[in-house]
């Protein structure tokens, strides 16, 4: 094993989950801080909440490529020679999960950062892209249901985890399912708050269409 180059990827992936998407595009085109409005995380959710659909679809956007890229620097380090094949899974896993801590919990926007759901999403599509597919779908119909993303991403994470344990979608690795169902945990105890404001009525609808 390279291990000069795996930790330099591993840092790598965090710095670049650490990108706090939200919080830039809001003080360079707003001049707000996007965590000081709506439910005070700096992720898409929010920014779709406070600015608008187009902000919130690049923020989006930026946030899901963030959590690709830095899962697939576990394929630079396979393809250097600093890794096993059969310990590529490892280092994705490892690579995205850094990615998701940093945009969690970003060092360059004093570790206040989002709920780490876009930044998820790309890590399981450079993972097991037929699965988070379908949970995309299931994402989309929630969405257009109820209107709460909240829901719809609590959702689509738990569709991912019970996904794997059906013949097609089901990982050659165990480790993956296994993640997949801590994915679906801390995504709900991610949005713990949300759950609250869901039970209260209190939960903010994004307007879907022009309706409110």
């Amino acid at each position: 094993m390279n291990l000069p180059l795996v930790l330099a990827l591993l840092v790598a992936a965090y710095l670049l989950g650490s990108i706090p998407t939200a919080l830039w595009v809001g003080r360079r085109f707003f001049g707000l801080d996007i965590r000081e409005h709506g439910s005070g995380n700096a992720g898409a959710t929010n920014t779709f909440r406070v600015l608008g659909k187009k902000p919130g679809s690049v923020v989006m956007a930026i946030d899901v490529l963030k959590g690709w890229a830095a899962t697939m620097m576990a394929s630079v380090m396979l393809s250097q020679g600093a890794i096993r094949p059969d310990q590529l899974l490892y280092f994705q896993l490892a690579c995205g999960a850094l990615a998701v801590v940093g945009h969690i919990y970003p060092v360059f926007a004093q570790f206040r950062g989002g709920k780490g759901v876009a930044t998820v999403l790309g890590m399981m599509l450079a993972i097991a892209p037929a699965t988070v597919g379908v949970c995309i779908l299931v994402f989309l119909v929630m969405l257009l249901l109820f209107r709460y993303v909240s829901l719809a991403s609590m959702t689509a994470g738990v569709a991912f985890a019970l996904l794997q344990l059906l013949p097609p979608f089901r990982p050659d690795n165990s480790l993956l399912l296994g993640f997949g169902f801590v994915l679906a945990i801390l995504l709900i105890y991610t949005h713990r708050a949300n759950i609250g404001r869901l039970r209260a009525g209190t939960e903010s609808r994004v307007p879907l269409f022009g309706r409110k």
